[in-house]
C-alpha cells in the first residue's frame, strides 16, 4: 500500500522544477484535512455546527466549521512557507504571508475550504477544494491580486478532499487523477484509485431542479431529454443532486455524470465560483477525460477578473456536456 506522501515523492519527477515545493504544499493540505475531518466526525456531539449568524462576502451565511476549516486550511499553509498567498470563499479579499518564508515563496492558493457545509447539520457529505497556482509577481515580494487572477490553465495543481462514508483526498498534477483513501485508524492517506477516468457517459444529472422555471431554455431542453423514456439510448437519466459539488463531482467522475449549475434569472452568472470551485473541478474533470463548460466557453480558458468571480458551470463526462452544451447553443434566450 503506498501512502500519498510516497506516491508525490514518487512522482516529483514530473515537477523537477518544483519538487520539494510541491510535495510540502500537498502535505500541508493532507495534514490540515486530517484535523478537518476529525471535527466533522465529531459534529453531533461537539459545539461545531450551526450557523455562526455572520454572513460572508458571498452574502451566504458561515457556518461555524466554514470558519474552523478556513483556519485550519490558512495556518497549515503558512506554517509550511511553500506559499505566500491564500484566497478563500470566506475571506474578503487574499491573505498575503509576509514572513520571510513567505514572501520567498513560489506558490499561491485558492480554495473553498468547506463546500457544501450547510449539510453539515444533516449529516451529508461535504469536502474542501483547492487550486494551486505558480506566482506572477517577483519571488521576494508580497503577493498580489494578479496572482490570482489567472485562468485556469495555468494551475499547477488541484484537488479536493471529500468528508464521506470515507475520508479521500483527489489531486491532479496534469498527469492524471489519483485519489487517496484515508485509514482511520492510523491517519494515514493510501492510493485506492489511479489514474481515475470518467465514464464518457452516464446515468446521472445533477441539477437543481427546484429552480427550472429561472433557467435557460437550452438548460429546461436538456433536463427534459434526461428525462426521456427512450429505451434503445438506456434513457430516461437518473437525477441526483447532493447540494455539495465534492460529493456530486465525486459521484459522477466514479459512476459518469454531468453535474449542471447554469444563471437563473436572478444570477445571470450564475452561482459557483471560478477561481475556487470550478476552475479546479474542472482541471480534475478534462485530466479524468471529461468536460468542463459554461455551456459555451471553456471553464479554463476564462480570464478572471475578479476574486469572487461567478460563472455558469457544467461538467462531467464529455457526452453528456457535449449534448447539454449542444441544446443549449442551438436555443438561445430570445
Amino acid at each position: 500500500m503506498i501512502t500519498l506522501g510516497e506516491y508525490i515523492i514518487e512522482k516529483q519527477h514530473d515537477f523537477p522544477e518544483a519538487s520539494g515545493e510541491l510535495t510540502g504544499l500537498l502535505g500541508a493540505i493532507r495534514l490540515a484535512s486530517k484535523i478537518v475531518n476529525r471535527e466533522i466526525n465529531k459534529a453531533g456531539i461537539a459545539n461545531i455546527i450551526g450557523s455562526t449568524g455572520v454572513e460572508n462576502i458571498q452574502g451566504e451565511t458561515q457556518q461555524k466549521l466554514d470558519l474552523y476549516a478556513n483556519d485550519k486550511f490558512k495556518a497549515a499553509l503558512e506554517a509550511r512557507g511553500e506559499v505566500c498567498g491564500v484566497a478563500s470563499e470566506e475571506e474578503d479579499d487574499f491573505v498575503s504571508f509576509d514572513s520571510a518564508r513567505g514572501v520567498n515563496s513560489k506558490y499561491v492558493v485558492l480554495m473553498d475550504p468547506l463546500d457544501g457545509s450547510s449539510n453539515i447539520d444533516v449529516n451529508v457529505s461535504v469536502g474542501t477544494i483547492f487550486s494551486i497556482y505558480r506566482r506572477i509577481s517577483p519571488v521576494g515580494t508580497p503577493v498580489i491580486l494578479e496572482d490570482f487572477l489567472q485562468p485556469g490553465i495555468k494551475q499547477v495543481a488541484a484537488g479536493y478532499v471529500i468528508y464521506g462514508s470515507s475520508t479521500m483526498l483527489v489531486y491532479t498534477t496534469g498527469n492524471g487523477v489519483h485519489g487517496f483513501t484515508c485509514d482511520p485508524s492510523l491517519g494515514v492517506f493510501y492510493l485506492s484509485h489511479e489514474n481515475m477516468k470518467q465514464p464518457t457517459t452516464g446515468k446521472c444529472y445533477s441539477i437543481n431542479e427546484g429552480n427550472y422555471l429561472k433557467f435557460p431554455l437550452g438548460v429546461k431542453k436538456y433536463i427534459k431529454f434526461c428525462q426521456e423514456i427512450v429505451p434503445e439510448d438506456n434513457r430516461p437519466y437518473t437525477s441526483r443532486y447532493i447540494g455539495s459539488l465534492v460529493a456530486d463531482f465525486h459521484r459522477n467522475l466514479l459512476k459518469g455524470g454531468i453535474f449542471m449549475y447554469p444563471s437563473t434569472a436572478q444570477a445571470p452568472e450564475g452561482k459557483l465560483r471560478l477561481l475556487y470551485e470550478c476552475n479546479p473541478i474542472a482541471f480534475l474533470a478534462e485530466q479524468s477525460g471529461g468536460i468542463a463548460s459554461t455551456g459555451s466557453k471553456r471553464i479554463m480558458e476564462i480570464d478572471p477578473t475578479e476574486l469572487h468571480q461567478r460563472v455558469p458551470f457544467m461538467c462531467g463526462s464529455a457526452d453528456m456536456v457535449k449534448a447539454a452544451e449542444k441544446m443549449i447553443q442551438d436555443n438561445p434566450e430570445g
